[in-house]
């Protein structure tokens, strides 16, 4: 896990911390109170951290009073109140009235003003461009989605396309663009994020090293931060889907192509190079032994993604006649599961390839659960196939559960990315004074 002051030197690293130890706290609610926090550095710093403390109380609970916040974050009265009016004169924080007296003076209450700004996401696939627009607690303020086509799918003319469209939205939510304070985009790609770098995206045309980070700031001029896609929507299920509380977890998604987002400890594993979880080109035992290459696919994403699913169904053509309605691989799923032979046998095939990768994967990392999701991960029947081919293992038993947020995941993902490195911006001791 990067060092705080490693955030302060590169801001398109996603922040989600500030303390050495993360603070554990309950469900949206009651205020909690946290384990141990060990704040580091120079005071400005431990302002810093001591403000994303109460932030993230203040986002995650609701208004309350200077007292609530004492007593949840363990931090002293004279910190809490210095800090809080810190980030009252950032435009973060401000009194609504008086709360209900104990039997004193009633109390301010105050709360976080997550209109001081917006971010947005953007899913880049070989298909559309999808845009998500909140407000800085998360809120949705507006969605749209472009066609993309091969043929104009250059990155000269796609950032081009992405910052119009952020323009419109702003526009329609009359917000000014100096209100933009961070754009995240999801790429299906591997991506350095801490250069926003984008090593090889073979189904658009030359999307190879693009500098996609440096490209949207020039176009949009506010901090962006680029990300793989998978590891996007894992973060969406960490932080409103189906792996809320969970700080060891790896959502599989399968669709076209095949990745893994690995959660460890609360924060993505991204790897020493940035493919952590790139786990459509492992080898398939007794099939394939071919190196793989970065810009290809795996021999695993040909077998269990959907082109791969489709070929296999196509090829049963030639013994016997196909089904009219099957145009993609969930209804080759869909038809298994109504009793089609055909259909049965692959939808078997692929979960017998998929439970050997869950199983593989939970004797590595022993995660608390492995979500799946995409066109062909979030079937019904695949996961059923899957948990019945891992009856009986005795060993890294791991609970199987389809993600909760579809293909809304991503820009989730992208929206909490985007709004703990607005906050932080905010917050940095450059903005502050002792």
């Amino acid at each position: 896990m990067p060092r705080v002051g490693d955030f302060l030197n590169n801001p398109n690293i996603p922040y989600h911390g500030g303390t050495t130890s993360k603070p554990r706290m309950k469900p949206r609610g009651d205020l909690a109170v946290k384990n141990e926090i060990v704040p580091v550095g120079r005071p400005p710093l431990l302002r810093q951290t001591n403000a994303q403390i109460l932030l993230r109380l203040l986002r995650e609970t609701g208004p309350c009073s200077k007292a609530d916040l004492v007593r949840a974050s363990g931090l002293s009265a004279p910190t809490v109140t210095n800090v809080v009016a810190y980030l009252a004169s950032a435009g973060l924080v401000e009194p609504i009235g008086e709360g209900d007296s104990t039997g004193g003076r009633p109390p301010d209450i105050i709360r976080f003003r997550a209109e001081r700004g917006c971010v947005l996401a953007v899913e880049i696939s070989p298909a559309f461009l999808r845009f998500l627009l909140a407000d800085l607690h998360g809120l949705e303020l507006a969605r749209s989605r472009v066609a993309l086509s091969w043929q104009s799918s250059t990155p000269s003319e796609v950032c081009p396309r992405i910052a119009a469209e952020v323009r419109s939205l702003l526009r329609k939510q009359k917000l000014s663009k100096d209100q933009l304070f961070v754009l995240v985009a999801g790429v299906p790609a591997i991506v350095n994020v801490r250069e926003g770098m984008v090593s090889a995206f073979s189904a658009l045309k030359e999307w190879n090293n693009v500098p996609l980070g440096a490209l949207l700031r020039d176009e949009l001029k506010c901090q962006t931060i680029v990300d793989n896609d998978t590891n996007l929507a894992a973060q969406g299920e960490y932080y409103r889907g189906a792996a809320r509380g969970v700080d060891n977890f790896v959502f599989i998604t399968i669709g076209e192509g095949v990745g893994a987002g690995i959660f460890l400890d609360g924060n993505i594993y991204r790897g020493s190079q940035w493919s952590a979880g790139e786990i459509g080109y492992l080898r398939v035992p007794n099939i394939s032994r071919a190196h793989p290459t970065i810009h290809g696919y795996g021999k695993l994403e040909k077998m269990l993604g959907a082109s791969g699913i489709m070929r296999s169904w196509k090829a049963t053509g030639k013994r016997t006649r196909l089904h009219p309605r099957v145009r993609r691989a969930a209804d080759v799923f869909d038809l298994a599961a109504a009793g089609n032979a055909q259909a049965k046998r692959i939808l078997k095939q692929r979960a017998a390839i998929l439970s050997d990768v869950i199983l593989d994967l939970a004797l590595i990392l022993n995660p608390g659960v492995i979500l799946l999701g995409g066109e062909v991960g979030s079937h019904a029947r695949l996961l059923q196939e899957v948990k019945t081919q891992l009856k009986g293992s005795e060993f890294a038993v791991v609970r199987v559960s389809l993600g909760a947020l579809g293909s809304s995941a991503v820009l989730w993902g992208a929206v909490y990315s985007a709004i703990e490195s607005a906050v932080l911006g905010l917050i940095q001791p450059s903005h502050s004074v002792d």
